[in-house]
């Protein structure tokens, strides 16, 4: 009898715990999907904050020009360099294009190599990536490209107005921009590969979407993107308005 008992205990123990294993496993996924959801809504709101800061100072900033022509816009906060001599970087972003609704849904991007030049030790630096015509933006389409290789990509002229240099219109498809320490300045970018983030792509909108079908707007923007939409609207207008109110 109790030999009877304890199997049968031992049974429905194994029972419980594989029934319970799948759960377990579901549950822990779902709590990685949120922090995932809630490490991107962070990002988005980093990236907001610092096209605040670096437009917050126009005599030091995008200037208006080269924001109004922007096909997409594309923000990576706290990007990491570091290394000795060459260095290293990698980065997660989030960007949005124009379209003819506005701005698209946000896309998460991962950006990764290319060098910043020399230098010794790391540090941590905000990059703004401006995609400037048709050409770069569908390579960004593309979710995989190459900047210098598949795009050719350029230091960013700063300052309120582009002084009326248009070489800027003329050669590069990005046009890029770091700010470190609290300097803001353009900085070439070349061999930095940018590729979609799944992952993240994945916990923002629950399901695996492409870039075309994001950054063409054919996906409504996700909950907690609006403020990163905003900001980007809000320069965009402004560098629109002020352009008109020049030209006058």
């Amino acid at each position: 009898m109790f030999r009877y008992l304890k199997g049968s205990v031992l049974t429905a123990a194994l029972a419980v715990t594989v029934a319970v294993a799948p759960a377990a496993v579901a549950g822990d996924k779902v709590a990685g999907d949120k922090k995932d959801v809630t490490e991107e809504l962070h990002r988005m709101d980093a990236a907001a904050t610092v096209l605040d800061e670096v437009m917050g100072t126009p005599d030091k900033g995008i200037p208006q020009e080269v924001m109004e022509s922007a096909k997409c816009v594309a923000v990576v906060p706290s990007m990491k360099k570091g290394g000795f001599v060459v260095g290293a970087s990698y980065g997660k972003g989030v960007a949005t294009c124009r379209t003819a609704t506005g701005w698209s849904a946000p896309a998460p991007f991962r950006i990764a190599g290319g060098s910043f030049g020399f230098q010794i030790g790391g540090e941590e630096v905000d990059l703004v990536m401006l995609i400037m015509n048709d050409k770069g933006m569908r390579n960004l389409l593309n979710s995989k490209f190459k900047l210098g290789a598949d795009a050719s990509v350029a230091a960013g002229p700063v300052g309120r107005h582009a002084e009326g240099d248009t070489d800027w219109k003329m050669r590069a498809e990005v046009l890029s921009y770091s700010r470190a320490r609290g300097v803001f300045g353009g900085i070439a970018l070349n061999g930095a590969a940018i590729n979609q983030d799944d992952d993240d792509t994945r916990a923002l909108y629950g399901e695996k979407v492409s870039f075309d079908q994001i950054l063409t707007g054919s996906v409504p923007p996700p909950s907690g993107s609006d403020n990163f939409l905003a900001t980007v609207k809000k320069y965009s207008a402004e560098a629109k308005a002020n352009a008109k109110a020049d030209n006058r």
